[in-house]
């Protein structure tokens, strides 16, 4: 079984788990549930070369990263940066992360929140807006086009804004639909965790205009986002690079004004 799959098994064990302690109903209740969301898509669309900074303290294919940050410190410093929003891994296992992250990110900033996830069931989306994330991710690699269709139409019945993520041609083309609001092309092989700029090269111009176009995973420098901008991508989500330095948010800033 290779590490997606095993993720995703793991995953809807998890789920099975909490539906037996927190129902459903219970974050409809939630202070945050009928908080109007803030829209990324429309701050990538508006920047050009938008930054999606991502609070990511571990990976399966790196191990640790940073085990010692404060998720509102960091959501503070990308904010200042000028970072369009600000992805937050919830997955524990694997990843470090939890709800928590993202309810305290929340409480610290304004900006758009990802709530970055294997999202396989609409119990999460409830979640994710209850704990006052904004956007959230489907992965095509994990999904069928119906499971797609039914949990982006949810997540925007929700008001909750979509970011699908594809890795090749086949995903793309079972994944576009009108319930999406920007599409994400992940460099890195989710399988083998290979990393390559010319995924998101080779995919550009099979994405409609109709949705912004963001490029995931293996950016660093200034100059892959000068390379990707002339394909159309407006929007770019960075995390290892901040993440594996003390300070986060002083280097997503350094990195920004880079850019300017």
């Amino acid at each position: 079984m290779d590490i997606l799959a095993k993720i995703v098994a793991d995953k809807h064990k998890e789920i099975a788990l909490k539906k037996q302690v927190v129902p459903a109903s219970q974050w409809e209740q939630s202070a945050l549930f009928n908080r109007r969301g803030a829209s990324l898509s429309t701050a990538l669309r508006k920047k050009g070369n938008g930054i999606i900074a991502e609070h990511k303290r571990r990976s399966p294919s790196k191990k640790t990263i940073n085990q010692n940050t404060n998720v509102g410190q960091v959501a503070r410093g990308y904010e200042s940066a000028g970072a369009c929003g600000m992805s937050v891994l919830t997955d524990i296992k694997y990843f470090g992360g939890s709800l928590e992250d993202l309810l305290l990110a929340r409480a610290s900033v304004a900006m758009p929140l990802l709530r970055k996830e294997f999202i396989v069931d609409e119990y999460q989306l409830l979640e994710a807006k209850a704990h006052g994330a904004d956007v959230i991710l489907l992965i095509a690699a994990v999904l069928d086009r119906a499971a797609i269709k039914h949990l982006s139409e949810f997540a925007q019945s929700l008001g909750l804004e979509v970011l699908l993520e594809v890795h090749n041609q086949a995903e793309l083309q079972k994944a576009i639909m009108p319930s999406l609001d920007m599409l994400g092309v992940n460099n890195r092989d989710l399988t083998t965790f290979n990393v390559s700029l010319e995924t998101s090269k080779t995919l550009a111009d099979k994405i409609p205009d109709d949705f912004v176009k963001v490029s995931e995973s293996g950016i660093s420098t200034v100059q892959a986002i000068q390379d990707l901008a002339p394909y159309g991508y407006q929007g770019f989500l960075i995390g290892e690079n901040f993440m594996k330095t003390g300070r986060p948010g002083k280097a997503a800033k350094d990195f920004i004004d880079q850019l300017k």
